[in-house]
């Protein structure tokens, strides 16, 4: 590594930086790493490091028909707005650029505005609209939330494709008689197509993972897991909440892999 002016900078004069990495790592992974343990005790509360090892709060989770059933409750949503998200920003990122409009960059903000906005501020207003529409605590309210929240990513990861996707390819095959759908049904699609399952992965972990706004307008038999939990959290500490969030962090873990992978096969393809 060089200055701006192209003089080598020796090794120990970044080692700042280094030590600054290495502790913003143990901030993020530090939580994870008390937690999974603490999942495996046998005490009535959270304690860390356990003194007994024990299934007992697995066991406590899959034996509970309320954890049960606010566990479908999640994985219903999650995969209904991962069916619905993923084509909605699939769709908006390839308009967006093939079109050419003067407002593309003001429709772009429009389109990820709910990764920028307060997440409290979005609650709000979804709860607020939803009392007027009746989707309070009701399954397709919840989607359709989840899917404001979710479609941005779907919408970044394909734009992100698109923009590196030869166009020409596409116009060839409508040059040849092919409509634009299945021009981009069998040119293009196939082309962005890690990109794609990249953004439904990502739509299906926000939809899991999502809590504030599932506290405003899931309840009932419409509770998700997440809202359990924190609920679980905030009336008594109950150990059963950390082996919920270790499946949690395994289940994410194991989709971002897969998202790994199919990226590392994507960039395998591409070399000659």
């Amino acid at each position: 590594m060089a200055d701006s002016a192209g003089v080598p900078i020796a090794p120990w004069r970044r080692l700042w930086l280094y030590a600054l990495g290495v502790a913003i790592v143990l901030f993020l992974v530090l939580p994870t790493v008390i937690v999974v343990p603490m999942s495996f005790g046998n005490a009535r509360f959270l304690r860390f490091p356990p003194q007994e090892l024990s299934l007992r709060w697995y066991h406590a989770y899959l034996g509970s028909i309320e954890w049960r059933d606010a566990t479908w409750i999640s994985l219903k949503a999650a995969v209904a707005t991962m069916l619905v998200a993923t084509p909605l920003g699939v769709m908006a990122a390839y308009g967006l650029h093939a079109s050419r409009l003067r407002m593309a960059r003001l429709i772009e903000t429009a389109l990820i505005a709910p990764l920028i906005l307060p997440l409290i501020l979005v609650s709000i207003a979804i709860f607020f609209l939803y009392a007027r529409l009746g989707l309070n605590n009701t399954v397709t309210g919840l989607v359709l939330a989840h899917c404001c929240l979710a479609m941005p990513f779907v919408f970044v990861t394909v734009l992100a494709a698109l923009k590196g996707y030869d166009m020409n390819q596409e116009r060839v095959a409508r040059s040849l008689g092919a409509s634009r759908f299945v021009a981009f049904i069998t040119i293009t699609l196939p082309q962005i197509r890690f990109s794609v399952f990249s953004g439904a992965l990502l739509a299906f972990i926000t939809s899991l993972d999502e809590t504030v706004v599932a506290l405003f307008i899931s309840g009932g038999d419409a509770a998700t897991l997440t809202r359990r939990m924190f609920t679980a959290l905030r009336d008594e500490i109950d150990p059963t909440v950390a082996a919920i969030s270790s499946l949690l962090i395994g289940v994410t873990l194991t989709l971002l892999a897969l998202g790994l992978v199919f990226g590392d096969r994507r960039r395998a393809g591409r070399q000659p």
